[in-house]
């Protein structure tokens, strides 16, 4: 999976977006660095989202910042 397809499926966040977050330190690493770009195996990165990822905006009520922190 390169980084346009992780773009995607983040729900179309921009490319710093999709830098910062494939960048933490908790996002699983690229097992490739080709001249097109880094690749992540799929697996490892829908893993991560199903951890990782922003609730609902109508689950955001007290924990807003919390949501804002994740994405």
């Amino acid at each position: 999976m390169g980084a346009h397809e992780i773009r995607i499926r983040l729900g179309g966040v921009s490319r710093q977006r999709a830098y910062m977050i494939t960048t933490r330190p908790d996002f699983p690493k690229p097992v490739a660095d080709l001249s097109q770009g880094k690749i992540w195996l799929a697996g490892e990165v829908e893993r991560w989202m199903g951890v990782h990822r922003r609730p609902a905006d109508n689950a955001c009520t007290d924990a807003v910042d919390a949501c804002r922190a994740v994405w």
